[in-house]
């Protein structure tokens, strides 16, 4: 049988674009150009301004930061984002680089203290994630906010808790850091947020300084266990006692979750050869086995009652002798 001129055209048409098809594009130069621009911001990049802004600051000259900003025609693009990868303000840039002195030049200036980048991070959560304890402190004297933006799944304080910047976390408590907050994972991923809180990162990766300081300012030792919305969604509870016990934490952070007022029957005890284990399960047993003392219990009361009531701050202004304050304070 003869086959036609058109259908062999139409097969012959049909297999090229199958060809086609299944052979990768070639993609010219200015293609891939196009692609890269995309990550850039769209909004005055190619501006001579917002180019000298950055390069000043990335050099840590605050002088002639000083002379541009003395300028209209730069104060303008002050908060104007530029870059990269994560196009950002220049506040933000000297936040990741620990540029203080460029940061105060900008900050007095009018930069937007809280301005968010692409991934809804502000210039403190830059900060805090390059370990800059003096830009975080410049931040926060300038009003930032210490929890960061509600649109980022992170917090400084989550950031801090993890990296162990102890330093860093004590300027967020005191500038009213939220002590128990969550990283904000969704509904469904109830493990995750279970076991995500600042004392959480701080006894799995072992930074007794900051699990001892998150204590102090009144994050809850049963954080985990309190929420019934919560609760209802995990198979079974993730205490703050049986993670140290988990992860191997010394038997000074099992004593500390004691005295701050941790739930001690709630996790489940079992034989364990490790020394340093052993040695914290034997302590949670001696206090189960051993009722609390009056002022103990008196003192996660009143502890308790003063966080909702006032905050923990108020300790200072109680008319009490100083001996019971500190006793309050855990400074005996």
């Amino acid at each position: 049988m003869r086959t036609s001129p058109s259908y062999c055209c139409l097969a012959n048409h049909s297999s090229n674009t199958r060809m086609d098809i299944m052979r990768p594009a070639r993609m010219s130069l200015v293609d891939i150009g196009k692609i890269f621009s995309m990550f850039q911001p769209r909004n005055d990049d190619d501006n001579g301004e917002i180019k000298q802004l950055s390069q000043t600051v990335s050099k840590d000259n605050d002088q002639l930061l000083e002379e541009l900003l003395s300028q209209e025609r730069y104060v303008q693009f002050i908060n104007s984002r530029s870059g990269w990868g994560v196009p950002g303000t220049p506040l933000r840039l000297a936040a990741a680089k620990g540029h203080l002195r460029c940061l105060e030049v900008l900050l007095k200036y009018g930069a937007e203290v809280d301005s968010l980048d692409v991934k809804a991070q502000t210039p403190l959560f830059t900060a805090v994630s390059s370990r800059h304890p003096c830009c975080v402190r410049a931040l926060l004297r300038a009003g930032a906010n210490p929890n960061g933006s509600i649109h980022n799944n992170c917090s400084p304080i989550l950031t801090a808790a993890r990296e162990g910047e102890v330093e860093i976390l004590r300027e967020l408590l005191e500038h009213g850091a939220e002590v128990n907050v969550r990283s904000k994972a969704q509904r469904w991923a109830s493990n995750a947020s279970a076991g995500s809180g600042p004392l959480y990162f701080a006894s799995v990766y072992k930074h007794y300084d900051c699990f001892r300081l998150l204590l102090l300012y009144g994050a809850d030792p049963d954080f985990n266990c309190r929420e019934k919305r919560l609760v209802t969604r995990i198979k079974r509870r993730k205490t703050a006692l049986e993670m140290c016990l988990r992860y191997g934490c010394g038997p000074e952070y099992i004593q500390l979750l004691i005295d701050f007022g941790a739930n001690i029957y709630l996790p489940v005890l079992s034989a364990d050869k490790n020394t340093q284990r052993k040695k914290a399960v034997q302590i949670l047993m001696r206090a189960r086995a051993q009722p609390r003392c009056l002022i103990s219990q008196a003192r996660i009361v009143i502890r308790r009652c003063l966080k909702l009531a006032s905050g923990l701050r108020s300790i200072e202004q109680l008319d009490v002798p100083p001996i019971l304050r500190n006793y309050l304070k855990h400074q005996t």
